[in-house]
């Protein structure tokens, strides 16, 4: 559908990267195919159209890079498509932000400019914006919805001066906090979180540390006469609201992870990864900013949460851009068969007999899975059928420790056990300078990441909790440092060699 003159590129035409980009993504999403990223893609164009040229093009500010020399057909129906897209971005997106933001506007008292642009039309950077964003909502599993939270029973505990009422107001209260932070989320509006914030814990300029100052604003105004402030701080000094307040975070953060990165190993766009990073960075500011004249327990407990979530996102983005990165070596034929032939000179006898003495494995099942790994490789399997097998290897090696008080444990010694012995296998590899060793070391990477990842979940699914939950605690997460640190020693030694 694309026209470029023979041997060179027509001058005076171009089309936007982009547009492109987005073009081809549709079509893979109407066929059910896998693209790729956005580089390699750009790599394909180049390889059919010799000597095209990228320029940026437009005004200062709206400027957008262009494949110079290249357009769309005059008869191609992608002309059509790019109207519609055009005309949906200006015409539908106002309505459905509109209805999606609605409940939050109660909320934070903002005006429904704050959300829409159906008072204007958009400029072309916001066209911009609302394309790209409509173009990454399709990663995004935006049908997930909040979890019900559960109730919070104060008990016989003790607390003066807070009523029943004002307990049944924080849950109200936190409930629609936590809707609207979802539904900003799934518009990928990352930045109105920190508003929210604010709003619920009343942070403002001219408020004291106590208080007893609230702006004059909508939003601010109503939920002070919901739920006075002075009343929330005194309530979120309780034990109990802390640890209720704790587990409906562990569930709305899960329902975030969910939305965002609903699959570890599907491609996503390197923008949207990248929106996800920057988001989990800016996390800390915010919600130190907004819980700020807050109670210490409190703060901690929500921090604890949020870290939690930031670690969660940068690892899922990290794990699945290493994915992605694979994906190239597994469907390498080359690449495999130097792989197999110097993993057949790795010496596994010597391996096992410095392993076991740590690790203390059966020899019978280490020498089982070192086969299952050379047929699995063999074959050439896909990004997909590797996972399979690695989620098969972790039920295996955990199933005599299901539904025992152990599990967790067990799960954990199973991920050093199995970092040892990949590092094992890479400083040979080092040793003998395996012409693979790139590759070994990229897919060794992703595995023990994905192992992390199943693991992960199967201690979260023995123990009743989230995965956010999981790793929340204060000793999984010491396990997690003990396993990251004994990948990189290893590394730097074997580097060192």
């Amino acid at each position: 559908e694309l026209r470029g003159r023979e041997g060179g590129s027509p001058e005076g035409v171009s089309l936007p990267r982009s547009t492109l980009y987005s073009h081809y993504l549709r079509h893979c999403q109407d066929q059910k195919l896998d693209p790729v990223n956005a580089a390699s893609f750009g790599k394909l164009i180049r390889s059919i159209f010799m000597g095209l040229r990228t320029r940026r093009l437009g005004t200062r500010g709206n400027s957008k890079y262009h494949y110079y020399g290249i357009r769309v057909k005059p008869d191609s129906p992608l002309n059509r498509l790019q109207e519609d897209m055009q005309y949906m971005a200006l015409r539908q997106q106002p309505i459905h932000q509109k209805q999606r933001f609605k409940p939050m506007q109660k909320m934070d008292g903002m005006t429904s400019e704050s959300f829409t642009t159906g008072q204007h039309m958009p400029n072309a950077a916001e066209q911009t914006v609302i394309a790209q964003s409509q173009h990454h909502q399709q990663f995004l599993d935006a049908s997930r919805a909040l979890p019900d939270f559960v109730e919070l029973d104060l008990g016989d505990t003790n607390m003066e001066h807070i009523s029943l009422d004002d307990v049944k107001a924080l849950q109200t209260l936190y409930r629609e906090h936590c809707e609207a932070i979802l539904d900003v989320v799934i518009n990928l509006q990352f930045s109105l979180i920190e508003k929210l914030w604010q709003t619920f814990w009343r942070f403002s300029p001219s408020s004291t540390v106590e208080g007893t100052t609230i702006t004059e604003n909508s939003g601010l105004s109503e939920m002070e006469a919901r739920l006075p402030r002075s009343q929330l701080l005194l309530i979120c000094r309780n034990d109990m609201v802390l640890k209720w307040m704790s587990t409906c975070d562990h569930l709305m953060y899960q329902a975030l992870v969910e939305i965002l990165i609903p699959d570890v190993l599907r491609p996503i766009p390197s923008a949207l990864t990248q929106a996800i990073r920057n988001f989990a960075k800016s996390l800390e500011g915010w919600l130190t900013n907004a819980m700020s004249g807050a109670p210490q327990k409190m703060m901690q407990t929500k921090v604890s949460c949020w870290d939690a979530f930031a670690q969660t996102l940068r690892r899922y983005t990290s794990l699945n851009h290493l994915a992605q990165a694979a994906r190239a070596v597994l469907q390498n034929t080359s690449q495999i068969n130097q792989m197999l032939s110097d993993l057949n000179r790795v010496d596994f006898a010597n391996v096992q007999e410095q392993a076991s003495w740590v690790c203390q494995c059966d020899e019978g099942v280490v020498q089982r899975l070192e086969q299952d790994f050379k047929s699995t490789l063999q074959q050439q399997s896909s990004l997909e059928q590797w996972a399979a097998w690695l989620d098969n290897v972790v039920s295996q090696m955990l199933k005599p420790y299901e539904n025992k008080s152990s599990f967790p444990k067990a799960a954990r010694q199973f991920l050093l056990k199995w970092s040892f012995y990949s590092s094992m296998v890479i400083r040979d590899l080092t040793l003998r300078s395996a012409a693979s060793f790139g590759s070994f070391h990229l897919i060794r990477l992703l595995y023990d990441e994905y192992m992390f990842y199943l693991v992960e979940h199967r201690v979260a699914q023995a123990k009743g909790e989230t995965p956010i939950g999981v790793m929340g605690e204060v000793r999984t997460e010491r396990s997690c440092s003990q396993v990251l640190c004994l990948c990189w020693v290893n590394i730097f030694l074997g580097s060192l060699t």
